[in-house]
């Protein structure tokens, strides 16, 4: 019997580092046994440039490990400038269905929800050209999201978004949320009336590829020391520098934390931002400006040298702004418990990864803008470095991530759920 095909939108795709494109990677390629998988992604981009060898043609046909891609060419952008970000969407969106109508017959188009708003619709033009069957993935709620940061107070715009995307909803045949809280988010669009058929499944990290190492491990020893992180106590946020994080108020609390403060066995405690985003240059010029010497900032890291980096951290940022809860699920949190690492949780009362946390007791966790007691949290971490409490935070979520949220697990959801519509 023929395997059926799926075609899968995806603004980013291997190799660009952003968590989605991971994400997407490992299911295409952990659906292959079911389906016959076909891509379509922008050419990598995630950074905002482009190399010169997707800059000559509008599509690009590559095969990896057995997934069909097709690349859409899109201009480079600044992720501080709207007007080019703007620019990038709207091209990989009018690209991918040029990349549509060229991708053969379908009996399923999987779409996610970014960029937002687009990939919902694209999902929904993907359905009518191929008469397929749709399955919308909710990773973050837009114009919710929108809303939470206050990018933009245009009521009309964002009524007209929400109008749209409640639409995608509707047409798809499943709504896949990542969260319980983005489950009732999705139930509050509609007033629990005809609220389309959805299922929640958790995000994932691949655990034989991210997992603990040793603190003398040559690949952690040689990260630590490019960045001058050795021998110190390191508190680690890893991932995007963008707008739905507060970190510039983070900041703030850091530097209550002055450079030479040592911990309990007497590291000097470093505070590394791993990665790149719309606030990092305001980031760096409050560093700058506050002489904040024990903050680093790191480029982001390779897939293959992503396990060194995080393993070079102590304690992990997990964190979301005020606002976030049910909008958007910070998918960073599955490698961070992946490596044995403790979690200082900056997350609202009842969102997902809050109560994975509390559930699991892997970490420390309080409301956003509660900077008191995100600089008690931080200090007991400081206090207690060398008496095992930290390290058995980091070890009880490695054994609740191998039991209940491998890569195995999840994708084999999707799988059983796309085949059962």
């Amino acid at each position: 019997m023929d395997k059926k095909k799926i075609l899968i939108f995806a603004n980013y795709y291997y190799p660009d580092v952003a968590s989605v494109a991971q994400l997407l990677k490992d299911q295409a390629e952990g659906m292959l046994n079911d389906f016959n998988v076909t891509v379509i992604t922008a050419v990598p981009c995630y950074e905002g440039v482009i190399d010169e060898k997707y800059k000559s043609h509008r599509y690009y046909y590559e095969n990896i490990n057995g997934v069909r891609v097709i690349r859409v060419r899109v201009p480079e952008f600044k992720k501080s400038d709207k007007i080019s970000r703007i620019k990038n969407i709207i091209t990989y969106f009018i690209n991918s269905i040029g990349a549509t109508v060229k991708s053969g017959k379908q009996d399923y188009v999987f779409t996610i929800s970014q960029p937002p708003i687009l990939g919902g619709l694209l999902g929904v033009i993907g359905k009518w050209i191929k008469h397929a069957k749709m399955i919308y993935c909710i990773q973050d709620f837009n114009p919710e999201q929108i809303m939470a940061v206050g990018y933009s107070n245009n009521n009309l715009l964002l009524k007209f978004l929400m109008f749209i995307d409640k639409f995608c909803c509707r047409r798809s045949n499943l709504v896949i949320t990542v969260g319980r809280d983005l489950v009732e988010t999705l139930k509050q669009r509609f007033n629990n009336k005809n609220v389309p058929k959805h299922i929640m499944i958790n995000n994932w990290i691949d655990e034989k590829q991210i997992y603990p190492l040793d603190i003398m491990d040559k690949g952690v020893q040689e990260f630590k020391a490019k960045y001058g992180l050795l021998d110190k106590y390191v508190i680690m946020y890893s991932g995007n520098l963008g707008l739905f994080y507060d970190l510039i108020n983070l900041l703030k609390v850091i530097e209550k934390f002055k450079p030479k403060t040592k911990t309990s066995d007497g590291r000097e405690v470093v505070f590394a931002f791993v990665g790149a985003g719309a606030v990092m240059e305001d980031m760096k010029l409050y560093v700058k400006e506050h002489n904040m010497n024990n903050v680093v900032f790191i480029p982001y890291q390779s897939k293959d040298r992503l396990i060194y980096s995080l393993n070079a951290a102590d304690v992990h940022w997990c964190v979301n702004a005020k606002g976030i809860k049910g909008v958007s699920c910070p998918s960073k949190f599955y490698s961070l418990i992946a490596c044995n690492k403790p979690i200082l949780g900056v997350l609202e009362k009842n969102s997902e990864i809050r109560l994975l946390i509390e559930e699991i007791g892997c970490g420390l966790v309080c409301e956003p803008e509660d900077y008191n007691v995100i600089e008690k949290n931080i200090q007991w971490l400081i206090d207690n470095a060398d008496n095992g409490k930290v390290q058995a935070l980091g070890s009880t979520g490695r054994k609740y991530l191998e039991k209940n949220l491998s890569k195995n697990k999840s994708i084999n959801k999707y799988i059983d759920t796309i085949k059962a519509i």
